[in-house]
């Protein structure tokens, strides 16, 4: 009976291992997905001399990493669902898990200019995007995920 129950927490705990990497997976793909179908290339024109560069997205409330490396063409763009080996920035976002996706498409949805950057401020005053190491590339990063100047968002009358 002892050996049943222990199989039983064991199971559990695969399970819920199972479900959390299954979340980040989810949004590992997502990303690159979205930045195959609608990125836009001059983001990737701009990244320039951090071309190879990782930067680590942190999420506490799934615990979990995803990686990105930045590129110079987006064809070549990849985000993978694990640690950085060695990361130039850090994001985390700490957010309650219900909120991870609609903070991701917030970020996502926004148009890779100044007033794109500037949406993301009060998530920043609020601590709920946090960045460690170097925000430029991180920035570059958040440029390149940014699919909101794309002809999918434009108004059409």
């Amino acid at each position: 009976m002892n050996q049943t129950i222990m199989d039983l927490d064991t199971r559990e705990k695969r399970a819920k291992a199972l479900l959390k990497e299954t979340r980040i997976l989810n949004i590992a793909r997502l990303a690159n997905m979205l930045v195959d179908l609608f990125g836009l290339e001059e983001a990737f024109e701009n990244v320039g001399k951090r071309a190879g560069q990782e930067v680590e997205l942190y999420i506490p409330s799934l615990d979990g990493y995803l990686t990105f490396q930045l590129v110079a063409e987006k064809k070549n763009f990849e985000c993978r669902a694990e640690k950085a080996n060695n990361p130039i920035a850090t994001v985390i976002l700490n957010v309650k898990r219900e909120d991870v996706l609609k903070v991701v498409s917030n970020i996502i949805k926004s148009k890779a200019n100044l007033f794109g950057l500037m949406k993301l401020i009060p998530k920043f005053i609020t601590r709920k995007i946090i960045i460690k190491g170097s925000y430029l590339t991180a920035l570059t990063l958040v440029k390149c995920l940014m699919i909101g100047k794309n002809s999918i968002y434009m108004n059409k009358h």
